[in-house]
């Protein structure tokens, strides 16, 4: 059971956001909502030629997500009325402040607002904190071809993006799990402790958390 409708689960590139999403989903007996980054012709693109293909990228993420997030949130369903979320749709305000200049950030910003309103926030906002050394790890082993040259410093840019976000917040019940030392995709007690605390209840604001394995 949960304290929650609509859960999202984020975090930096590699943090295991897919994997934890799916699981928790299949064991609640949820709806799923996944992003369908893989259809993305320009991601590969991107990362090929971050300056000309960030602009294009961005948009094309603006309108996949809302489109997803807007079919999908409408729906009424009384056998699964929870909703589980691998990304959450700021995501867009966030990746598009870390790699686009100014004027085009301004542009889409405004894009941005003008539907971000009429989407529902989530009841939950979980942070899934990796070190940028466990995110390159998860990333290689992961094996996805244009993401094999992702630097640190992008990965940190990103990071970076997310706090910033975050310390904005005022109207969001924002969890941040560290989960350096968890492997919840492979060891069943680290991904029931990770449940467990998704599933807490908690108030408005941000709450911070180191898990650590038992032994």
């Amino acid at each position: 059971m949960t304290n929650y409708n609509f859960i999202a689960i984020e975090g930096n590139i590699g943090a295991g956001k897919t994997t934890l999403s799916t699981a928790m989903s299949k064991e609640m007996n949820t709806r799923l909502i996944l992003e369908a980054f893989a259809d993305n012709s320009f991601l590969p693109k991107f990362y090929a030629e971050p300056d000309k293909y960030a602009f294009p990228l961005e948009l094309s993420f603006l309108a996949e997500r809302y489109q997803q997030l807007k079919t999908e949130l409408v729906k009424q369903d009384m056998f699964q009325p929870v909703i589980i979320s691998d990304y959450y749709f700021l995501k867009c305000l966030i990746f598009a402040k870390a790699n686009l200049d100014e004027d085009e950030y301004a542009l889409y910003s405004k894009l941005f607002h003008i539907i971000n309103d009429s989407l529902p926030k989530p009841d939950l906002f979980v942070y899934l904190y990796h070190s940028i050394e466990q995110l390159q790890k998860n990333i290689k082993k992961r094996g996805r071809e244009y993401e094999q040259n992702i630097t640190d410093d992008y990965l940190i840019k990103i990071q970076t993006a997310y706090f910033d976000f975050i310390k904005q917040v005022t109207d969001l019940r924002v969890l941040i799990i560290d989960v350096n030392s968890l492997d919840f995709a492979n060891n069943p007690d680290d991904y029931k402790q990770i449940v467990n605390l998704i599933n807490r209840p908690y108030d408005i604001g941000i709450t911070r958390i180191t898990a650590s394995r038992t032994i």
